[in-house]
């Protein structure tokens, strides 16, 4: 049975929520509401966290996928919900709270994390993407937050990541202008990592987690981490230049080396 069939067997009574399935070192988060494009409400955020934070932990992954159900990634937060949850300033800050804490969680996940997008990646649905480490989009999909038509401005916890992926340039077109771009166009200003044809998307996406799965792990999670530090205004300290160098006390380090020179593919344990 296929991740989409099994999708589709679920319960009639779960009508969204946020799924996860585990293949090897690979695990795949759903966006899963498909009665409304797989607009989050307040409890998919919080879940969303929650399933990140239990990803993060479990040092035996070597990459995410996020993905929505069906061909949409997702169409933004769930308005319907919004006259209740943000009838008021303090209702509607814990609300952004949960949603920054959520795109924290994604951002800040130790293993890297690819996003497999179709058809609209918009509001909170873009929020999700740029979180991501990768972008793999389908020729077919739309990306925008054209919240200023609602009525309605981006909570700065949920802009500062889209701000740091984007550029403001690029933040002041989505956001001013409120209209959705291409994929080609989101591709052309540094928003996607790669375009593909919509039907080779969730493909592409499991081979990009199969090559990323095949190095090492440790390595990987170093690499993440000194990308985000490196993007902080202040030099590094002796002591964060002499840890730079852990990798030559791990055992993958030693494996990669010697099977470098035995011309074979190294097997690495994440130790």
């Amino acid at each position: 049975m296929t991740p989409d069939s099994a999708l589709r067997t679920l319960d009639s009574a779960v009508r969204a929520g946020i799924l996860c399935q585990r293949e090897g070192a690979v695990a795949t988060v759903t966006l899963f509401n498909p009665d409304k494009l797989n607009a989050l409400n307040a409890a998919m955020w919080r879940r969303l966290r929650e399933v990140m934070a239990e990803l993060a932990a479990d040092l035996s992954l070597r990459c995410v996928i996020v993905r929505g159900e069906g061909k949409v990634f997702a169409a933004g937060g769930d308005l319907e919900e919004f006259r209740s949850a943000r009838a008021n300033v303090d209702l509607a800050l814990a609300y952004h709270e949960v949603v920054g804490e959520a795109l924290a969680a994604i951002e800040s996940c130790p293993h890297p994390t690819v996003a497999a997008i179709l058809g609209p990646c918009v509001g909170g649905g873009l929020e999700i993407a740029c979180a991501c480490d990768l972008r793999i989009a389908g020729e077919n999909a739309r990306f925008g937050a054209p919240v200023m038509k609602l009525g309605f401005s981006m909570y700065p916890g949920e802009l500062a990541g889209f701000l740091k992926l984007a550029g403001a340039a690029v933040a002041k077109e989505i956001l001013l202008e409120g209209r959705l771009l291409s994929a080609a166009e989101a591709y052309a200003k540094g928003l996607l990592t790669r375009v593909v044809a919509d039907d080779e998307v969730l493909a592409e996406a499991a081979a990009t987690a199969a090559r990323i799965a095949a190095g090492a792990p440790l390595v990987a999670r170093w690499h993440k981490q000194w990308i985000a530090r490196l993007q902080e205004d202040r030099p590094l300290s002796l002591e964060e230049k002499r840890a730079s160098f852990a990798f030559l006390g791990t055992q993958d380090y030693a494996e990669g080396l010697a099977a470098f020179l035995e011309k074979r593919p190294p097997r690495f344990t994440g130790n």
